[in-house]
């Protein structure tokens, strides 16, 4: 191939978004992954794009409202050059309010919500009998619904990303020699390699496992109940997720715990009760120290770039994260904001 104006090293979230944000800016792009795109947590069932809580705002949690008001523009553009659906719908997120205190705190959110997301977004607390009869059983009768939420599949995000790339004359090979500048974004794998070439731990990963089952909900709210992520999905099928082990011995392997979120979901949303699980899946997410993403220049090597440790939040962050990267390699202009620069690890 032409040498690359810059290099990708990772075909997950971060990496193929960076690589589609340079390609339409008209870079020539290369992106490297021995073991395919999504092969990492990028490949996962759940795909929930869900904001942080409306209060003690900081610059994360804003850059994090930022992506995800551009994700429906930048996943319809995907999608429109590449002819591959991303499972993309800002379709909102209902959570049950179990008590009291929950739903004070919930109130006090409503007001926060319009003062820093304005008319972007609604945080509301609804009663149960208003929403329909896709709705959580709630002890209080209410639930938080919010608009800013939204879901995609993160397999399909992964395709929609490699083909617009395709159109681009960009292909993703298994392995090539480094040209031009060079992003690191190989997710749980990278993070290792991150705490050698520092001497520090800046990283590791946390097992998750998550379910698929058969059963079409329509374009209705994700849920978000017992602690688990409830994911309609546009294909038809509903993604149930996940469960967080800091210690492992098989990272791709499922077992009892997982049965036990089905069984959770079933019990928080009765009506999948009978539903067939057709997928069990586990994977390694990569958690960066700060549990924010790692981004910007690596520190003493010129011309490489990190962007790693997307952990739960990786498809959610990404349009922002692209944006910005492509603005300092391609532009030298730095946005990242702090909180979620490569330093804030070190």
């Amino acid at each position: 191939m032409a040498m690359a104006d810059i290099t990708i090293r990772g075909a997950g979230a971060f990496g193929l978004s960076i690589a589609w944000a340079c390609a339409r800016r008209g870079a020539r792009v290369q992106v490297i992954d021995p073991h395919g795109a999504g092969a990492g947590s990028s490949g996962g069932l759940v795909g929930a794009l869900a904001p942080h809580v409306p209060e003690n705002w900081n610059a994360k949690k804003q850059f994090q409202l930022e992506s995800l008001l551009m994700a429906e523009a930048f996943w319809a553009e995907v999608e429109t050059t590449g002819g591959v659906s991303p499972g993309y719908g800002r379709t909102g997120r209902l959570q049950p309010l179990k008590d009291a205190r929950a739903v004070a705190l919930a109130r006090q959110r409503e007001g926060s919500a319009r003062t820093l997301w304005q008319h972007h977004a609604q945080w509301r607390v609804c009663k149960t009998k208003d929403i329909g009869p896709w709705c959580p059983p709630s002890a209080t009768g209410l639930v938080v619904h919010d608009t800013l939420s939204g879901r995609m599949h993160p397999r399909q995000a992964c395709a929609a990303l490699v083909a617009a790339l395709a159109v681009r004359g960009i292909s993703l090979v298994p392995e090539a020699r480094d040209a031009g500048q060079v992003v690191h974004a190989k997710g749980y794998a990278g993070l290792l390699e991150l705490n050698e070439a520092f001497a520090r731990t800046v990283g590791g990963g946390v097992k998750g496992q998550a379910a698929l089952l058969r059963f079409d909900a329509g374009a209705v709210p994700q849920l978000y109940a017992d602690g688990l992520h409830i994911i309609p999905h546009a294909d038809g099928t509903l993604a149930i997720g996940s469960t967080s082990e800091r210690e492992f011995d098989d990272p791709s392997s499922t077992d009892a715990q997982l049965d036990d979120v089905v069984r959770r979901a079933q019990e928080a949303v009765p009506v999948l009760h009978g539903a067939e699980v057709i997928e069990r899946w586990a994977g390694i997410r990569p958690r960066a120290k700060s549990r924010a993403p790692m981004l910007g220049p690596w520190p003493d090597r010129p011309g490489h770039y990190i962007a790693n440790g997307g952990f739960k939040i990786g498809f959610g962050m990404a349009p922002k994260v692209a944006e910005v990267l492509a603005d300092l390699i391609l532009e030298g202009i730095d946005q990242i904001p702090q909180g979620v620069r490569v330093t804030d690890n070190l």
